[in-house]
């Protein structure tokens, strides 16, 4: 995968593309460090989870800057958001993601709010790659009593 990246970032500059740099430069970074501290080539698996966190430490900085009212540092979050999804695979569409909640419930005979950690943990373990946790945790909840 990091071959694709810096594939990827060749192209980038040859299109002088900032955004696409500065994140292929990041992601790099990261998969290089990644390496460092685990002592051994990354598994596809790694890469998922490394780009996850990337999207989500984003995702994390938009809400404080939409907090603080900067717009601009937003939107440059949401463009480098933009380049790692294209390294996800895709994402759940919201209905299926309620229907594989709804069938998860029902195969678990799931339906108070006590059991939401024993409902996200096999919700993650099944859909990790695909799936928002935030946004899992939520929909399980409000199908919770």
């Amino acid at each position: 995968m990091i071959e694709t990246f810096k594939a990827d970032l060749t192209q980038a500059m040859r299109r002088q593309d900032a955004i696409t740099m500065a994140t292929l430069r990041m992601l790099i970074s990261q998969v290089q460090y990644a390496r460092i501290e685990a002592k051994r080539d990354l598994t596809q698996d790694d890469y998922l989870t490394l780009l996850q966190r990337a999207v989500k430490t984003r995702r994390e900085a938009i809400e404080h800057y939409d907090k603080g009212g900067r717009k601009d540092l937003a939107d440059k979050e949401r463009a480098e958001i933009a380049v790692i999804e294209r390294y996800l695979p895709a994402a759940m569409s919201a209905e299926d993601m309620a229907a594989a909640v709804d069938a998860l419930l029902k195969e678990l005979g799931i339906s108070e709010k006590k059991d939401l950690g024993r409902a996200m943990k096999e919700f993650m373990a099944r859909h990790r790659d695909r799936a928002d946790g935030k946004a899992a945790n939520a929909l399980i909840a409000s199908r919770l009593k």
